[in-house]
């Protein structure tokens, strides 16, 4: 497989992979809205389709020739009940069915269904597997879930699909999304002095970008036995909120000894998504095993923001996606 489709390659994940897969000898598609700007290097095998997921017909076109799509494309994160639901319904899951049999049809011989963990919503479950119930809190997650079993009808053997639910996504992207826990703590730190934590008890899992990245290349090469039909928990580190809080303050003033101190408030929430999820079975099922911690994801925010690759991170709204959307008013 060397021709790939990635939708939602111009976003957060995707500016990071889609030159990696080019660096590696794909051929690469992207076909992306690129609301949030297009941060891609061009190269000679690089097409970018700046294209709506939700438009059938063109997504059937944009699927010739391919070998296997990566979908990443979505309104992501649980604050898009904050957007219409009618929006959010439409993109992330009336023409989900629609994009899988589409891909189906035009030969596509591997797809690839980025899920979330958070479809397990609140668990007091030492260890979360693949098997735990979906108890979806938001329609993020909700809708997220229900894509799952729609992938699996067209499963064959000419059709390999294969779902994966991440953690919380953390780390330095050049389309940089400054709405996720440990970026979102890292930007505070060190531009206001100051962690501000909304509970804290909740168990959030993170996985750093370049190790999802490396996850999706290698189910790109893996055989269609290891992963065919199979859902998989990608994350690494299971940490509270506040213990999150505190690698951040521990690695910013390490970076930044002249922001030190940095200080930790606490606020109340009515988050209570709180769950610890095991990824044992990706690691035996095909190998991979992440190897860039939290405090690396810190690290990288930080040293972005002292390069100035970060401007106006407070202010921007380019950062945020839900409030970008709607600053567009997407629909």
């Amino acid at each position: 497989m060397r021709n790939i489709l990635i939708t939602g390659g111009a976003g957060y994940v995707g500016t990071i992979l889609t030159p990696q897969l080019l660096a590696r000898g794909y051929n690469v598609a992207v076909y992306d809205m690129c609301y949030f700007g297009n941060h891609l290097e061009p190269h000679p095998r690089l097409k970018v389709i700046e294209e709506d997921i939700r438009e059938s017909e063109r997504f059937a076109e944009a699927c010739w020739g391919v070998d296997a799509v990566i979908h990443l494309a979505c309104i992501s994160n649980d604050p898009s009940f904050e957007l219409d639901e009618g929006l959010s319904r439409s993109i992330n899951f009336d023409c989900f069915e629609p994009m899988v049999k589409a891909a189906k049809d035009k030969g596509v011989q591997r797809f690839i269904y980025a899920s979330t963990s958070s479809v397990y919503g609140v668990s007091d479950e030492p260890e979360v597997t693949e098997n735990h119930p979906l108890v979806p809190l938001t329609l993020y997650n909700d809708f997220k879930g229900q894509c799952e079993p729609l992938l699996f009808k067209h499963q064959s053997d000419d059709f390999v699909c294969v779902t994966i639910r991440p953690a919380t996504v953390c780390g330095y992207s050049p389309r940089m999304r400054l709405d996720l826990t440990v970026n979102i703590l890292t930007n505070h730190a060190v531009n206001n002095g100051k962690i501000t934590v909304f509970g804290g008890a909740q168990k959030r899992p993170n996985i750093h970008i370049q190790d999802l990245c490396d996850l999706y290349e290698r189910l790109l090469g893996l055989p269609a036995e290891q992963i065919a039909g199979e859902t998989f928990n990608a994350g690494y580190q299971n940490n509270t909120v506040m213990e999150i809080a505190e690698i951040v303050k521990s690695v910013v003033e390490q970076e930044m000894p002249e922001r030190a101190p940095i200080t930790i408030e606490t606020t109340p929430t009515n988050d209570i998504r709180s769950y610890h999820i095991n990824s044992d079975k990706i690691a035996a099922k095909t190998g991979f095993k992440p190897s860039h911690t939290l405090e690396d994801a810190v690290r990288d925010v930080c040293r972005a923001l002292k390069a100035g690759k970060l401007p106006d991170s407070l202010s921007d709204e380019t950062y945020v996606n839900v409030k970008t959307m709607q600053r567009l008013k997407v629909s």
